[in-house]
This record gives C-alpha cells, structure tokens and sequence, in this order.
C-alpha cells in the first residue's frame, strides 16, 4: 500500500553545523519542538566538514565533539528535497554563516533551478562567541538564499514571552541563538533552549497548516 501525503508524518529537517558542541545543542532543542507537534518528524542532520582531519585529531575539544555526533547523518540535497520543512543551524563567522553551511548551501542549485524547496517552512538558529557578536545578522544573511529558493521564512512571535526577558542569552524575532564564550565554553542557557524549542515547533506547525 502506497501512502499519500495525508497519512504519512511530515517531515522537519534540521541541519547544522557544529565544532564545539554549542549550535548542536541547539540543534536537539530544535528536533524537540518539532516532535511535540502531532504527525512531524524531526530529522537531523550535519553538513559535509571541511577541517582536515588532522587538525580535527589535532585539537581534543573538536574531536570530542564529532565523536560525539558521529551517529548524525550527513545531509544532501535529497534530504533537502524530502524535508516538508528545513531549519538550518550555523554558528556565525563575521555576522554571517560558517563556511561549511555556505559551501552546503551553495550546492542547491539542482534544488533552485526546479523549484524544489518553493513553499517550505524555513527556520534558522545560530551562536555567537560574544553578546553582540552577529546573532541577527547571521540569522537574517542566511535567509537571502532561503528566499531565493521560495522558501517561508519562518521566526519567533512575541508570543514566545521570553524574548522580552532582560536576562543574559540570545532569541529574537528572526530565530533562536546563544551567546556562548570567546572559546565557546558555555553551553546554552534553559531560556536559549525554550526559545529553540519554540522555533522548532512554530516551523512544524507551519508546515502542517500548509499540507492542510
């Protein structure tokens, strides 16, 4: 018996990328949302790195982390195409996304030219070595190609009342975030990861109101 699109679970990707730890934290904060919302799937997924591997070896922190994500597969663009929904997880490199999220996206173009992702709920998180380190301007720079592709950009209302917190951390109306350290020593915060979580159930609910 062949399913329909009706009676089969939608299907949220999260991708990311990650050397310390942080942005996958967020990424699993994310994944949690999505499954909190009725018939949507979480599925993550990592981009192709592009350390050699013996500067990876050569550093334990890094190589503790891809040890540690190793049981994530590493997304194409058929995941891409497949996905009802694609929320996208970078840290930020000079206010705009890292070199291994530009280099995954760049290779969409298969995707562009045949309008695959047109219509798709999109999210993005990040995470910033300092307070005003580049949170809104990587999350909104990585939006252009988003929109490119005819995707629906999807954030976090007000309604998420912990935006209007003063406490220290990250979240605004463009996506989730964390502040995390000049080494990226700290973790995100509970609030960094509510807010996560929020963006990761918005993007779902998305997607299901437009199947509907």
């Amino acid at each position: 018996m062949v399913c329909s699109m009706s009676d089969r679970d939608l299907k949220i990707l999260i991708v990311f990328y990650s050397m310390y730890g942080n942005t996958a934290r967020l990424a699993r904060a994310v994944a949690e949302g999505v499954g909190e919302v009725e018939g949507v799937k979480p599925v993550l997924r990592q981009v192709p790195e592009l350390i050699p591997q013996h500067t990876i070896d050569s550093n334990p922190r890094i190589k503790a982390v891809k040890e540690s994500l190793r049981d994530i597969p590493v997304a194409n663009v058929n995941d891409l195409a497949e996905a009802d929904g694609v929320i996208f997880g970078t840290p930020t490199r000079f206010g705009n996304m890292c070199s291994q999220m530009k280099q995954s996206i760049d290779q969409t173009g298969s995707l562009w030219l045949e309008g695959r992702l047109e219509g798709k709920p999109a999210g993005v998180f990040t995470s910033t070595s300092t307070l005003h380190g580049g949170q809104e301007t990587t999350i909104i720079s990585t939006m252009i190609p988003l929109l490119h592709h005819g995707m629906i950009i999807v954030g976090v209302p007000y309604s998420e009342s912990r935006l209007l917190d003063m406490d220290f951390g990250g979240g605004s109306p463009y996506g989730a975030s964390a502040v995390v350290g000049p080494e990226s020593e700290m973790h995100p915060t509970e609030r960094d990861l509510a807010i996560a979580k929020t963006l990761g159930r918005r993007v779902a609910e998305v997607a299901k109101k437009l199947r509907n």
